[in-house]
């Protein structure tokens, strides 16, 4: 199965051309996809946590939370990522049965210009990395602790999140040689960074 991972740089849903003359803003523009974007994995956070003090029965805490979970996966991949910060990933299949995903980033004409929403990308980038963060610590928590029973509904906790977290790194950072890169050129720095400073003071002769 081939697979086309290059990042497509393109405006989203036509909306580049309407909002590229708009000044950036600290404010909530999308209020009601900046509450959903928190609501649906907030609310299986919440409920995995308490389900047991509420209900005897783990049938329906596990089909709530998975319905939760299902709920946020989908309103994270196709809407609020959109309309927060202007990214997007899919997949589609050609005419010869071939996947293909695409990584998509909203056009800006120039920094000024760029019509995402400060406000709103902090809480969209902070809901988007604590939670999965939480799912692999409940992960941990339910293998060590022998609670068997849970570890499909934390896995699923762990891959519904994840995916989108690594789809919307993907549609910001670039492609996969992208991300290496700056791996590469960060741990670089850093040795650059803590050489200058030991032979700085004196401690290298």
């Amino acid at each position: 199965m081939d697979s086309n991972d290059d990042t497509e740089d393109v405006a989203l849903f036509d909306t580049e051309e309407e909002t590229a003359n708009r000044p950036k803003k600290s404010k909530i523009r999308h209020p009601v996809a900046s509450f959903f974007h928190l609501f649906f994995r907030v609310s299986a956070i919440i409920v995995y946590l308490l389900c047991e003090f509420f209900s005897s029965s783990f049938i329906a805490c596990m089909v709530t939370i998975i319905l939760l979970l299902s709920c946020d996966f989908w309103a994270v991949k196709n809407v609020t990522g959109r309309l927060m910060v202007g990214l997007r990933w899919w997949n589609h299949i050609d005419e010869d049965g071939n996947s293909h995903w695409v990584f998509e980033s909203r056009k800006a004409s120039s920094q000024e210009n760029n019509p995402i929403s400060e406000a709103e990308s902090r809480i969209f980038w902070l809901g988007l990395v604590t939670c999965p963060v939480l799912w692999v610590i409940f992960a941990f928590s339910a293998l060590f602790s022998f609670r068997v029973k849970w570890l499909a509904v934390v896995t699923m906790g762990v891959v519904l999140q994840g995916a989108n977290l690594y789809g919307y790194i993907r549609c910001k950072v670039g492609s996969r040689k992208n991300l290496t890169s700056m791996a590469t050129s960060y741990l670089g720095k850093q040795f650059l960074r803590q050489d200058f400073q030991y032979f700085s003071s004196g401690d290298g002769h």
